[in-house]
């Protein structure tokens, strides 16, 4: 089945700005997790496709190569340096059969993403966490060598250690000498003799670890909290790969957020809306009494300045703002309708007549 476009997945344009993109995402992140949506197959994948448009179309790099090359991506993927190549030394192979030595280098430990759910509480004030994560450690026991504990790795003897042998082909054009990987050390230059009976040689193993993760405050959904080399193990002698935690912050039964904005709202009758009052008004920070002056309007505005989420570079907090909904009564006591008709005689407004039977008979004996 074909893949969907990136931009049609996530239900923007392709002109779409990072903050429409990371909107969007964060939308149908909340709509499709697995969380909300527990045993449902199809919210789950849905789900995983949202995170692969994201992960594509909110670095910039990465984006301006989907733009060009589509799914179709180059072999060293999305933001490689050469369009359609993995790098120079994939283009010396290609075309000559030979690279540089640095292919020969050990190699750095991949990566892991992993999704993280927080509550908005605490992506205001930040937590520090133990993560459970299912890797690939390095060997303890012999240290990531992968030979047996009190023995060493030996250099290769077809290749001399250098990871490389030369082949000599005679061809109609004369004599070539190409440049390959070794396939008796696989271009490590060492080999193995006795091999750790823990890992079988291979100087890694797997492992469930607990990583020790600081948030920070002012995280939003869609962030990547990056833990140095706590991802899989590399090869002896090379750095491990990264963790990095993608934060999902859970809906909030009372707050809507925008950016570094929180948004409420708080309910006032009319009598309070025309007099003015005092209401409650729940914040990240507790209660706090706010005041609404007379004559509001339903759907004004209050703002609460730094009572919003904090920044992430430590540049202050947003505000929290306050939506007032006024309150109309479906029903009026007899006094209620007399008090507001007095009103309206005063203000010289129109109101419309209630000609019920109840009503008729009740205007005819207040009229004796």
């Amino acid at each position: 089945m074909d893949k969907r476009d990136y931009y049609e997945v996530l239900g923007v344009s392709r002109d779409a700005s990072p903050d429409e993109i990371k909107r969007a995402y964060r939308q149908l992140a909340r709509k499709y997790h697995p969380d909300v949506n527990p045993g449902d197959m199809t919210a789950s994948e849905r789900f995983k496709e949202i995170n692969e448009a994201y992960e594509v179309l909110s670095d910039e790099q990465k984006r301006q190569d989907y733009d060009r090359w589509g799914h179709e991506k180059p072999p060293g993927g999305f933001g490689s340096g050469f369009p359609g190549f993995g790098g120079i030394d994939e283009i010396f192979e290609t075309f000559f059969g030979f690279g540089s030595s640095r292919r020969n280098e050990p190699r750095r430990g991949q990566d892991i993403l992993r999704e993280y759910e927080v509550t908005l509480e605490q992506a205001a004030i930040g937590l520090e966490t133990a993560v459970t994560v299912d890797r690939i450690g390095e060997c303890k026991a012999c240290g990531g060598s992968g030979a047996r504990p009190g023995t060493k790795r030996k250099t290769c003897p077809r290749c001399g250690g250098r990871g490389q042998v030369q082949v000599v082909q005679d061809t109609l054009l004369g004599r070539i000498v190409t440049v390959r990987t070794c396939d008796q050390c696989r271009g490590r230059g060492t080999v193995i003799d006795d091999p750790c009976p823990e890992c079988k040689g291979v100087g890694r193993v797997r492992e469930t670890a607990k990583v020790d993760v600081k948030i920070p405050a002012g995280v939003d959904t869609g962030l990547r909290v990056r833990v140095a080399g706590q991802g899989h193990a590399g090869d002896p002698g090379a750095p491990s790969g990264d963790l990095f935690l993608q934060i999902l912050v859970k809906e909030h039964k009372v707050f809507r957020r925008e950016d570094r904005d929180i948004f409420t709202s708080a309910s006032v009758s009319y009598v309070q809306a025309a007099l003015g009052t005092t209401v409650q008004v729940p914040t990240l920070d507790g209660n706090q009494e706010i005041e609404v002056p007379a004559g509001t309007q339903s759907g004004q505005e209050v703002h609460l300045r730094g009572k919003g989420m904090p920044d992430l570079r430590g540049y202050g907090r947003g505000d929290e703002v306050v939506i007032i909904n006024v309150n109309i009564p479906s029903r009026l006591s007899d006094k209620e309708r007399d008090l507001l008709e007095e009103i309206a005689t005063v203000r010289g407004e129109r109101i419309a007549e209630n000609t019920g039977f109840v009503e008729r008979v009740k205007k005819a004996f207040r009229a004796k």
